[in-house]
């Protein structure tokens, strides 16, 4: 396969995001599996939404089973640096002629027959086809967004997901958490075991009312399980287990931990997971440009928070991982986002905010973030990422701290300088080995 094959799919699949941008429905994704033989519903699947936390959990309940001797299919969204890693069995990403070939099979069942996939639907099937094609025992699958109209929700889970719940997407989720709670909870279906972690009341409500109507039974964060830390020890649904290490940074790390324990819990009524698989899954995990530090001196701080919710963890957090250090800032963000109570809440933190560009023409112009962070710190523009990475870090003294965050885009912009001074091309391979600073 000559390399350019794969360049001109990712191209064309590329085109169809701009082309169509993001269109709910599920009929076409639906009526694309039919025509493939339907292999999603060939999977036992694991299926989690949520406003922050689902890609950490997804990771989690994958390392867990993979530990446990399962072949484990994992699909999350978006990628940081390769198309590749949105869809893994174990490591392993799909391979690029894979790619190619999916993309030629997919395109014969549906584009040629007048099924006009959006970019995220496409994948979606390639990724359900891929899986079922290589005979995997359990797919995890992150929701792209909200849950009742996304892609994935053409699955039928053996367990149904939702970590958390605040304001984010609002034009298409709505504007109060009820709404979003709703839009996420359409994940629920029939008879099927749920697992939701830590959740405001009003969106408990509406989750409780929705399971309630599909006669789903729910196991709570807080009620049914939690976690203690220091060291992190899980308690409910009849089990114990400590001396857990979660090898992922931040305490917010360790409620995600447990809502991984929690769905390796439902998973064990119908497959043998010991604990010492959850122990070893949740000490083995990777889940890059979260909390992620990437070099030491400066310390370098790489972290996908892309709204409010985001932010406000990161800010907890940094005081643990950057102790006194003076912090460079490096700020972009898609236009969509609310981003100024993100500017609020970073800007009295930093010592310098540098604003940069994050996918154009979808991201906030930096001339605007700048007059934004003005209010706190001196702040500058370079439009262009990694020039922008190269000037903070020309500046930094060994004694400081540079922190880049407000998009997972931004973040896989900024990811490939680091890997490149590791001889590293890829974030996941065979070996699935973090990038160490």
């Amino acid at each position: 396969m000559a390399a350019s094959e794969y360049t001109d799919v990712l191209a064309s699949l590329y085109a169809l995001e701009a082309a169509k941008g993001m269109d709910f429905k599920l009929e076409r994704v639906a009526l694309a599996l039919k025509n493939l033989g339907d292999p999603h519903t060939k999977l036992a699947a694991v299926h989690i939404a949520g406003t922050n936390g689902k890609g950490s959990v997804a990771a989690m309940v994958h390392s867990i089973c993979t530990a446990a001797g399962y072949r484990v299919g994992l699909y999350t969204s978006p990628h940081l640096v390769s198309f590749t890693e949105r869809i893994r069995i174990g490591e392993k990403p799909i391979g690029e002629r894979e790619v190619v070939e999916l993309a030629r099979e997919i395109r014969t069942a549906a584009t040629v027959r007048g099924i006009d996939l959006t970019f995220f639907e496409f994948v979606t099937v390639m990724a359900f086809l891929h899986f079922a094609r290589h005979e995997v025992d359990l797919v995890v699958v992150e929701v792209g967004l909200g849950g009742r109209l996304d892609a994935t929700n053409v699955v039928e889970p053996e367990v149904a997901v939702i970590t958390t719940i605040g304001l984010d997407h609002q034009e298409y989720l709505g504007d109060t958490v009820a709404s979003v709670a709703r839009e996420k909870a359409g994940i629920i279906k029939a008879r099927c075991p749920v697992v939701v972690g830590r959740v405001p009341d009003e969106a408990r409500n509406v989750l409780a009312s929705v399971a309630t109507e599909q006669q789903a039974p729910v196991v709570w964060w807080g009620c049914d399980f939690l976690a203690e830390s220091a060291p992190l020890r899980f308690r409910g649904m009849g089990s114990e287990i400590g001396d857990i290490v979660v090898s992922l940074r931040g305490a917010y790390q360790h409620e995600n931990a447990a809502t991984a324990i929690a769905i390796a819990l439902v998973l064990r009524k119908t497959r043998p997971i010991s604990d010492d698989a959850i122990r070893q899954g949740l000490g083995t995990v990777h889940w890059p440009g979260r909390l992620d530090v990437v070099q030491t001196n400066p310390l370098v701080v790489l972290d996908g928070a892309h709204n409010v919710d985001g932010i406000a963890t990161l800010v907890r957090e940094l005081p643990a991982i950057v102790g006194h250090r003076r912090i460079h800032l490096l700020f972009g963000v898609m236009r969509d986002k609310r981003w100024q109570p993100m500017v609020d809440a970073l800007g009295p933190h930093v010592s310098r905010a540098t604003l940069t560009t994050v996918l154009p023409p979808r991201g906030e112009t930096p001339d605007a973030l700048a007059q934004a962070f003005r209010q706190y710190c001196p702040a500058s523009v370079t439009p262009q990422a990694l020039p922008a990475l190269e000037s903070i870090l020309h500046i930094a003294r060994d004694d400081e701290a540079v922190v880049v965050t407000g998009s997972l885009f931004l973040i896989g912009a900024v990811y490939p300088f680091f890997l490149a001074r590791r001889g590293q091309q890829h974030l996941f391979s065979s070996g699935g080995a973090a990038l160490q600073p």
